[in-house]
């Protein structure tokens, strides 16, 4: 990475200090003495933008008038447009944005020597293929082009070559593998029962420190905003939020403030959080890439990390897919019991009394009203009383607890991938597939394109949400139902 020309694709687990690879070679080569923008490094969401420029901000400390800035979107551009006015020499951007700020003439690129493409298989998924094609155009023919991410399909593989020119390639580990300090588990349960099972398992980890991954922005709030009513200290992380939400989320979480983080692909994509201790997949993803990048943001720098998955019957064929994939088992687990769960909470609850730091000097004026009023109660009233105030909530919530049924996936059971979704069927026939019909006031839409080429779920997205929002004479269009060859 140090010399010239020489192109790369570096494939790693996530947690291996992939932005320390790139990153330190690239302020090595960058001349703080030259005002001019010496490299891009491009990665797909704005917190991994934030992130990448503060982690480079921290190797290059030391390097007087080195400036390193991060460009993206959903934020004021004109206090961007100020801080490469005064000299950039890396920006850390996200594709859009620094395509505005090159097109208005700000960002500047004919001096870049180095190109970094963070998370590369993500911005293509998300259709950013147009916006890099662009952005390579505006930066010099004999630039290094750096490939970096945790999984590289043979899709997004064959679209990089693009960009890339006797390109070595550095694998660490195996292709897609799974991190290697991180269990699998995963929980089976009836739809209906997801969220009563979400929360038997945060309620078996009193220590729980998580990122909850659902599919949808419309699920990520929904579930986020049940645990906050249920009491548990969470908080959402998705597109619709404003950066200045995301921001103070992301900052909460980093801090430790909110216990559960509840997020979906794209806006958790390459968080670096310390001392995760699980990651909960409320469903698996339909790509086994994005499963790889969910586990990976646990077990992180050697440290042991759980991926614990709840799904349902017609999702357990992806559980084997997963393990083809990434060459680890899952274990097939049992939801704990109610009286297995209080237990923990328990021994939770007298170990925060016994650990807690008694300050003498602060209590003292106030003990003898304390005293006089515990005078005639007996020490084991006082523990119970104590107990239940800090301990009650599970005991109520799990004596009349709904009972969670482990669904059947033998032979003969309904456990497959046709399973009927609800009452309507979606059209499901006999043998278990769907029938090409659309359900009531939706209409099919047929593309007879495909990845093959060069065209992506994402780019279509971008279209309707462009063209169709807010148009009364369109009916409705059903997302989840896109699908490509």
């Amino acid at each position: 990475l140090l010399g010239n020309k020489n192109d790369v694709i570096a494939l790693a687990q996530t947690g291996t200090g992939k932005t320390a690879s790139y990153g330190i070679p690239v302020i090595q080569k960058t001349d703080a003495r030259n005002k001019q923008t010496q490299a891009i490094i491009l990665s797909p969401t704005r917190e991994l933008c934030l992130q990448i420029a503060d982690d480079l901000n921290s190797f290059a400390k030391y390097i007087d008038g080195l400036h390193i800035a991060a460009v993206y979107g959903g934020t004021d551009i004109g206090s961007q447009i100020r801080t490469l006015k005064h000299g950039v020499q890396i920006i850390v951007a996200t594709p859009g944005r620094l395509l505005d700020l090159i097109n208005r003439g700000v960002a500047q690129l004919e001096h870049v020597n180095n190109v970094v493409l963070d998370e590369a298989d993500e911005m293509l998924n998300m259709g950013f293929s147009e916006s890099i094609n662009a952005i390579f155009e505006n930066v010099p023919a004999d630039r290094n082009t750096l490939l970096f991410s945790a999984t590289m399909s043979k899709e997004i593989e064959k679209i990089a070559l693009h960009y890339l020119h006797d390109h070595k390639e550095i694998v660490v580990g195996s292709r897609n593998e799974g991190a290697e300090h991180v269990n699998h588990i995963y929980y089976l349960v009836n739809a209906k029962d997801k969220y009563l099972a979400l929360k038997r398992v945060v309620d078996f980890y009193p220590r729980i420190f998580a990122i909850i991954f659902c599919r949808t922005k419309l699920e990520t709030q929904d579930i986020a905003d049940k645990l906050i009513r249920d009491g548990y200290n969470a908080e959402a992380l998705h597109g619709d939020l404003s950066q200045q939400q995301r921001d103070l989320t992301m900052q909460k979480f980093r801090n430790h403030n909110v216990q559960f983080l509840v997020a979906t692909d794209v806006a958790a994509r390459g968080l670096d959080v310390d001392d995760l201790t699980h990651v909960i997949n409320y469903g698996l993803p339909d790509d086994i890439a994005s499963y790889t990048h969910r586990s990976g943001r646990t077990g992180r720098a050697g440290k042991k990390g759980t991926s614990i998955s709840i799904i349902h019957t017609r999702e357990k064929f992806k559980v084997r897919q997963i393990e083809k994939q990434i060459g680890k088992d899952f274990i097939d687990g049992t939801l704990p019991t109610p009286e297995e769960i209080c237990k923990k909470q328990l021994f939770k609850t007298m170990d925060d009394i016994m650990k807690t730091d008694v300050d003498e000097d602060q209590i003292e004026p106030y003990m003898a009203e304390i005293n006089r009023q515990f005078d005639y109660i007996d020490k084991e009233d006082i523990i119970k009383k104590m107990v239940t105030i800090t301990f009650g909530k599970f005991l109520d919530y799990y004596k009349n607890a709904p009972e969670i049924v482990k669904p059947e996936t033998g032979k003969g059971s309904r456990g497959s991938r046709g399973e009927g979704r609800g009452s309507e069927g979606r059209g499901k026939v006999s043998n278990g597939r769907r029938k090409h019909e659309a359900e009531a006031g939706y209409k099919r839409l047929f593309i007879n394109l495909g990845k093959a080429d060069g065209f992506y779920p994402g780019e279509i997205m971008q279209y309707l949400n462009k063209h169709v929002k807010g148009r009364q004479e369109v009916g409705p269009v059903s997302y989840t139902h896109l699908t490509l060859p």
